[in-house]
């Protein structure tokens, strides 16, 4: 479990997309830092992963078949940058909201607006997910816990201020770009409780 707030941005040293695996190896200094194990999870761009190797500069992740399909894995290249969390310990603070790293869909970019000192996002997603987003409602995009502003059918918009533009990968999106989408966990649990 994760709270969707970054703690490094680590960089792609390696992504090795061959017939059986898909493998990325990430450089960061995170991972010493926390003093990580083999077997740990770990958040990239909000997708929980195991780690199966480490490096004095990082770590390697293992991705199966199912995870490629629903996130922007495949989009990666060697010198991208990626959001990076640790799980959650039973001790730490909860400054975000509870993600599992279980990622829905992507969402796409469709619009950035400057006001003041924030930068609103809107974002176009499949339309099955849009009982799940709500306005003021939580949402995790690349990992980031973030909170929805508004909500209209298939669209959505987030606003950021300067401290996670700063601190996260977000701030290079460009039109188009494809973000991890996971929608709020007590949401889906909630929804799917009345449907019985």
């Amino acid at each position: 479990m994760f709270t969707g707030i970054i703690k490094d941005m680590g960089v792609i040293k390696k992504v090795q997309n061959g017939s059986d695996a898909f493998n990325l190896r990430i450089e960061t200094a995170l991972t010493n830092q926390i003093h990580s194990k083999l077997g740990d999870s770990i958040a990239v761009n909000g997708v929980c992963l195991t780690i199966t190797k480490l490096y004095n500069d990082g770590f390697e992740v293992n991705i199966m078949p199912e995870t490629v399909r629903r996130t922007n894995v495949h989009q990666l290249q060697e010198k991208s940058q990626v959001n990076l969390e640790p799980a959650l310990l039973p001790t730490d603070r909860i400054d975000g909201h509870f993600v599992l790293g279980h990622v829905d869909t992507t969402a796409t970019l469709i619009k950035k607006q400057v006001e003041k000192n924030a930068v609103t996002f809107s974002f176009k997603f499949p339309h099955k997910y849009a009982r799940y987003i709500v306005e003021k409602g939580s949402i995790a995009l690349d990992g980031v816990s973030l909170t929805i502003v508004s909500v209209y059918q298939s669209t959505f918009s987030v606003s950021l201020i300067p401290h996670t533009l700063e601190h996260t990968i977000l701030k290079q999106l460009q039109m188009g770009s494809l973000v991890n989408l996971e929608t709020d966990i007590l949401g889906k649990y909630i929804l799917n409780q009345g449907e019985k």
